[in-house]
């Protein structure tokens, strides 16, 4: 066979893409052609791709070309495939053409480039959600999705025509591009020139006549409800008919939380935050605040959780940062982990346990482990070659070296990576290397170190990847980064420093080295849950029972997916292992980067002295969340979606809801006669649930939070249609109506204040004291909606949930937060053991525990909260 492709022809992308599926069945010739050659000797213009068959015969439909190859590796075709293939050639590609022409031949931008897709790429994206599949057709890739992916690639490539609200457009999207058929072939075909590689081959296609003269609208189209089929709304008419009593039992509440037999036990970590220095709001939303959405969420699906974390002790960055200020490390430690848990306290992170890594029990595990390892051969020892900083007396750990590096030329690499040019560099390579400490010129010696031997443990590896993997809700750029590591094979990794600070080394001519900080930082989720029971091993001895889930950022991917892992396998000791890894992409700062170092973006401390409340900075973060590609914090965007998402939609809906129980029927619950309009949106808020459901439980938080805002704008909308204000001056039938609208409407403030729970639970709280909601209906989310506020019921005083954010309020905080400012750190003292706060366990002095909600102590907050925050109503 022998396939014919043209750099620039837009066709050639799926079809090599889908060639990679074929490899190794047929021998294959690939010959690129220039865009005027004729490949086929009956057509009477060019023509590519095509594919010349063994027998003669030509394929010169992409579609048809691709299903060769598909067919060839053993897929087997189904109608839903061939539906979407219909659905590119006669809807996506006249809109996709349209696109790609205003953009690379007119040379427009924006929504005139997206208008014409828009519908399209929605269509894509709510079929993807509504499955809840990773594919177009189902749980495996097919041929629908390469055929898409290829039409698309030219587009969405650049993430300003991939809109951000798509979440699932955007994890298929990643999914497939990170395939390696999908990059070698947008690497032939765009050749680095990105979409303009297509400029020669469109300036040859007429102007798209169905789009020819179509007007551009900034508006947003009105949001189109499914069509539901009369089952469906019957079934939500009788779940709602159920109510309170379709609630199961609270699960009683642990002292510690074990696993239980034959219930779902769920593990929950988030990456452990070094402890020197303060996390910035990349670092927040990366690890700590996704996992809370996360362990919010089981805990109101009555699923048995435990969710921990702690501060990352050890290491270079410690002793560096002691000298720095005067102390010893312990000392760092102990004023930095205060500092770290008073953040996450006032950010309201249910942690059931903050510990750190500076303890016996992580002295012992790790030692255990590593003997385990050793034993068993899978260490050995070998000479390195370091600088070490003659001034200091130490060997310098790589990002505690600064040089020249020696690709691009940039004056401050670090000894690790150089932050202009990207590459990974030895710090033994930097030209003009210097001490970052002293600024002194190091020196190169060599030491004696320990090496993890991940070659010989790559098979157990993939053997557990590949039962691990499918099924799973790792997120796409885990797998691609963990495939990338095996692609290119495992390397020993040194396992050892030479420092002072760290786990010691039980090995006769070390005990003058630690182990490296991550080799036995992953084991302080052990150590940490070690340290909060002596029960420890029913967590993480006990994978038949346990489901793990690790939130971090992408950078801490390899050693929670590969180097822990390997080091748990190669232990032998039936340790649990993570099921679900979900990695973030980056958060930026406006329009640079945030850095610890140089003082850029807000940080932990400063975002508590805005003034701003911890749940809007939540929201915001939950909101831009940087799901399938990094994302930016915008001071601008932030004002536009506290006052337009909470302010005019979520806050409006709600307490409109609540002031008109209160206005017109004395605070209490009027009777409630649903019509067929009145069941049919029981069945759309039901149906919006189901979806809040579906997402999360694949971790999808960004994506689920819309759930939540489409549900409230459903209410406002009904609201505005019946307008109950000026029924209840009419007839007896008109104030039933009234009657039945606010009935139905507090019902639906009272579901979302259950969903806003993980995301915003200080207003969650707030609310569901206004609507003095029932307890039960507070700690648990059922599948479908219930009437949790029947007729008769008192609700308690209805008052404003957000505050209008101003412009000059939000200039001067931008003005203020501008980056390179000298941040001056409060000292913080250990927690007092009180109620509602973090506090000192008695039997787990390295431990911070995080005491259950208490609903008292919530409203306390929120009522403190409005001291300190003037509302415009008042």
């Amino acid at each position: 066979m022998r396939l014919f492709v043209s750099e620039g022809a837009p066709g050639s992308l799926p079809v090599l893409a889908a060639a990679g599926r074929a490899q190794g069945r047929e021998e294959l010739l690939i010959s690129t052609v220039g865009p005027e050659e004729c490949v086929v000797p009956f057509l009477t213009r060019p023509k590519v791709p095509v594919l010349q068959l063994d027998s003669g015969n030509y394929l010169f439909s992409t579609s048809a070309i691709c299903r060769y190859f598909f067919l060839l590796s053993g897929w087997e075709q189904d109608d839903l495939t061939n539906q979407w293939l219909e659905w590119e050639a006669t809807e996506l590609q006249p809109a996709l053409s349209a696109a790609l022409y205003y953009l690379v031949v007119q040379g427009k931008k924006g929504e005139d480039v997206l208008g014409p897709v828009r519908r399209a790429l929605t269509h894509i994206d709510h079929s993807l959600s509504r499955r809840s599949c990773p594919f177009l057709a189902g749980e495996t890739e097919s041929l629908a999705d390469i055929v898409l992916w290829g039409a698309l690639y030219p587009l969405l490539q650049d993430p300003a025509y991939l809109p951000e609200e798509l979440g699932a457009l955007h994890s298929w999207f990643q999914t497939l591009s990170s395939q390696e058929p999908c990059q070698r072939a947008a690497e032939t075909v765009l050749k680095q020139q990105g979409v303009l590689a297509l400029r020669p081959y469109l300036q040859k296609q007429p102007l798209p006549s169905s789009f020819e003269g179509r007007a551009v609208s900034n508006e947003p189209e009105e949001e189109e409800l499914v069509t539901l089929s009369e089952e469906e709304i019957a079934m939500a008419v009788t779940a709602w008919e159920k109510g309170l009593g379709s609630l199961p039992p609270l699960r009683p509440q642990q002292n510690p939380v074990l696993p239980v037999a034959g219930e779902r036990n769920v593990l929950i970590t988030s990456a452990l935050p070094y402890v020197n220095n303060v996390p910035h709001l990349g670092n927040i939303i990366g690890c700590v605040l996704s996992a809370d959405v996360f362990a919010r969420y089981s805990r109101l699906r009555q699923w048995n959780t435990l969710y921990l974390c702690g501060t990352d002790e050890y290491g270079t960055a410690t002793e560096t940062k002691a000298m720095e200020e005067g102390l010893t490390p312990q000392e760092i430690c102990d004023k930095y982990h205060a500092i770290h848990a008073n953040i996450y306290r006032w950010f309201n992170i249910s942690f059931d346990i903050f510990g750190r890594t500076t303890t016996p029990q992580q002295t012992k595990i790790t030692q255990d482990i590593f003997q385990r390892l050793l034993t068993r051969g899978f260490v050995f020892q070998d000479t390195v070659e370091q600088l070490r900083c003659e001034h200091c007396a130490r060997f310098l750990a790589d990002r505690f070296v600064e040089g020249v590096c020696p690709f691009c030329g940039y004056e401050e690499a670090r000894g690790d990576q150089c932050d202009k040019c990207g590459k990974l560099i030895n710090a033994i390579e930097l030209k003009k290397p210097q001490c970052k400490v002293c600024r002194s010129c190091p020196v190169v010696k060599s030491s004696q170190h320990l090496f993890l031997d991940l070659p010989k443990l790559e098979k157990r590896l993939e053997e557990w990847l590949g039962k691990t993997l499918p099924g799973s809700d790792w997120t796409p750029n885990a797998r691609f980064i963990i495939r990338s590591w095996l692609r290119d094979g495992l390397k020993p990794r040194c396992i050892t420093r030479d420092l002072k600070w760290g786990t010691p080394v039980p090995l006769e001519g070390f005990e003058d080295k630690v182990f490296y900080v991550w080799f036995d930082a992953t084991i302080g989720y052990v150590s940490i849950t070690a340290n909060y029971t002596d029960q420890w091993e029913r967590w993480w001895k006990n994978p038949e029972q346990v489901n793990l889930y690790q939130f971090m950022a992408k950078d801490n991917v390899p050693f929670h997916g590969l180097v822990f892992p390997c080091s748990a396998l190669g232990a032998e000791d039936n340790y649990t292992l993570v099921n679900h890894l979900i990695a973030t992409e980056y958060l930026n700062y406006e329009d640079g980067k945030f850095s610890k170092s140089r003082g850029v973006g807000v940080f932990g401390d400063m975002a508590q002295d805005t003034g701003i409340p911890a749940d809007i900075w939540r929201f915001y973060l939950l909101y831009i969340r940087p799901e399938g590609q990094d994302s930016a914090f915008s001071w601008t965007d932030m004002l536009l979606k506290n006052n337009s998402e909470l302010l005019n939609n979520l806050g409006n809906f709600i307490n409109r809801a609540g002031m008109f129980v209160s206005k017109f029927f004395g605070g209490c619950v009027p009777e409630m006669v649903l019509t067929p309009d009145d069941r049919r949106l029981l069945a759309h808020v039901t149906l919006e649930l189901q979806h809040y459901h579906q997402l999360l439980e694949k971790v999808r938080i960004r994506e689920a939070l819309r759930s939540i805002l489409t549900i409230s704008r459903h209410g406002n909308q009904y609201i505005q249609v019946n307008e109950p204000w000026k029924r209840i001056k009419g007839s007896e039938a008109d104030r039933q109506r009234a009657g039945t609208v606010t009935g139905l409407a507090v019902n639906i403030a009272a579901l979302l204040s259950v969903m806003l729970q993980p995301y915003m639970p200080t207003v969650s709280a707030t609310i569901q004291a206004q609507l003095q909601l029932p307890a039960p209906a507070c700690s648990i989310l059922l599948t479908n909606f219930l009437c949790t506020l029947p007729a008769g019921h008192q609700i308690g005083t209805v008052s404003p949930l957000f505050q209008k954010l101003e412009n000059d309020q939000i200039e001067s905080l931008r003005q203020r937060f501008g980056g390179g400012q000298v941040r001056k750190l409060k000292t913080v003292l250990p927690p007092s053991k009180s109620h509602g706060v973090l506090s000192l366990s008695p039997s787990s002095p390295h431990s911070l525990l995080f005491p259950p909600f208490d609903p008292a102590a919530s409203l306390l907050i929120v009522f403190l909260s409005c001291l300190s925050w003037k509302s415009p109503w008042s």
